[in-house]
């Protein structure tokens, strides 16, 4: 091999060295590189975990619902969890009525345990200390707010108001309510009756809106009445004296004896609660709140078609309603009344009607007169019976008899006026003696 030959493979030799080393340096840079950067990144998460203590205020957000408690990941070394006594004031079924994944929360740190890998959150207690002080300002302010009842209780309903809230049986609605099984779930709006910071008492009241806007729309349909105005209403509730309609949200007052135009003892002979009725409105005052309203008044009166049913001449069957000295009244029709005069009673003489009559006997009388427009009819119930039959005249000759038994004397007196075959004295043959002793005096 010659000397040249020899001197390029060395060169060559070296060079391949050369490579290596530059290699095998390259690949340790690299490597030492990248364990920097794990370190790197190692310590800038360390950095990013936050630090945790029992009572501390923090957020995060809900990432799993399980086993009846919500897992909250607040960006510490693990989750943290809300137990369901403490996501809300008020009992719950379950946690997902309170939360949902992905929700954003505010907790405080109830308990931390690093060796147990044990965060215990709590929503209640920071949402408890919030409320307080909203309710205070809706308290000061007195305005309305929505709640949505989370439990029906012994007395009342139970609302999540950050703190709980009770709503008393009394104050749930205007009128009373037996079974309040429905109420859960429903909406409310309330304002807060009463409050207590140190014992932790909020009172709320449904009843107390519902009033208030009653009343503002009570007065608002107040001023658009008007005496004498026919509208249609809804028979509410019914007691003795009469039936409470409701005419678009309030209720005005029909008095029994304003219910129909004939005698009604009870409402409920009449009508029934939930029925539609055309009232007419008698009267308004507002400053006592009361409506005075009439069902008959807003129906054709009884006189008013009683001309198609009553005639001069006619005999028809009535009721006596009442009886007074000087005749009977008798129901033709409902609420239309006829008088049978005492001298219509009967063909013989009586001294009151009581003698023949009770109320309420069922009698067949005649139409003698009939003037609707006066409302009144003359009745006749004799005239529906025959007459008894009259007693014999008295035979000629006996009258002839009478007459020939007539004392002379009497027919000779010039004071004695015979007129029809009858005798008429005079003044002055009963008292002519007296009178004379009267002159000589």
């Amino acid at each position: 091999m010659s000397e040249e030959t020899r001197n390029q493979e060395a060169a060559e030799l070296n060079q391949s060295s050369a490579e290596a080393t530059e290699t095998a340096g390259s690949v340790a840079a690299e490597e030492a590189a990248a364990s920097n950067q794990e370190e790197m990144t190692s310590q800038a998460d360390l950095e990013q975990i936050i630090s945790v203590k029992k009572g501390d205020t923090v957020k995060g957000t809900i990432v799993k619902i399980e086993d009846n408690q919500a897992y909250v990941s607040i960006g510490y070394k693990y989750d943290g969890v809300i137990p369901i006594r403490e996501l809300s004031s008020v009992q719950l079924d379950n946690a997902a009525s309170a939360v949902e994944v992905g929700q954003e929360v505010e907790c405080k740190v109830v308990s931390i345990n690093d060796n147990k890998e044990s965060l215990v959150l709590s929503k209640r207690a920071i949402d408890s200390e919030k409320s307080w002080d909203d309710l205070e300002q809706h308290f000061e302010a007195q305005d309305v707010i929505e709640v949505t009842v989370a439990d029906v209780v012994k007395g009342g309903l139970v609302a999540d108001v950050g703190a709980r809230g009770f709503i008393p049986a009394s104050m749930v609605e205007r009128h009373f309510v037996e079974d309040f099984s429905d109420y859960k779930g429903r909406t409310l709006r309330v304002k807060v009756k009463e409050l207590d910071r140190e014992n932790g008492k909020v009172i709320l009241s449904a009843k107390d809106v519902l009033e208030e806007e009653f009343e503002a729309n009570k007065q608002r349909i107040m001023s658009e009445l008007s005496e004498g105005q026919v509208i249609e209403g809804t028979v509410q509730r019914l007691t003795q004296f009469g039936a409470f309609v409701d005419v678009g949200g309030v209720d005005g007052l029909v008095h029994v004896s304003e219910i129909a135009w004939n005698h009604v003892d009870k409402p409920s002979d009449v009508v029934s609660e939930g029925d539609k009725v055309r009232v007419k409105v008698l009267k308004v005052d507002p400053e006592k709140g009361k409506i005075s309203l009439s069902i008959k008044a807003a129906s054709p009166g009884p006189w008013d078609t009683a001309s198609d049913k009553i005639h001069i001449g006619d005999i028809v069957t009535g009721e006596v309603k009442r009886l007074v000295n000087f005749g009977a009244f008798v129901e033709l029709l409902p609420g239309v009344e006829g008088l049978v005069h005492i001298s219509q009673i009967s063909h013989k003489h009586i001294g009151t009607p009581h003698e023949v009559l009770k109320e309420g006997q069922e009698v067949q009388v005649k139409v003698l007169d009939f003037n609707p427009g006066e409302k009144r009819v003359s009745l006749s119930i004799k005239e529906t019976e025959e007459a008894p039959a009259q007693s014999e005249r008295k035979p000629e000759r006996n009258r002839d008899r009478d007459r020939d038994r007539t004392p002379k004397e009497i027919l000779d007196n010039p004071n004695v006026s015979m007129n029809n075959q009858g005798l008429s004295f005079t003044l002055a043959e009963r008292f002519g003696d007296k009178l004379d002793k009267f002159k000589e005096k």
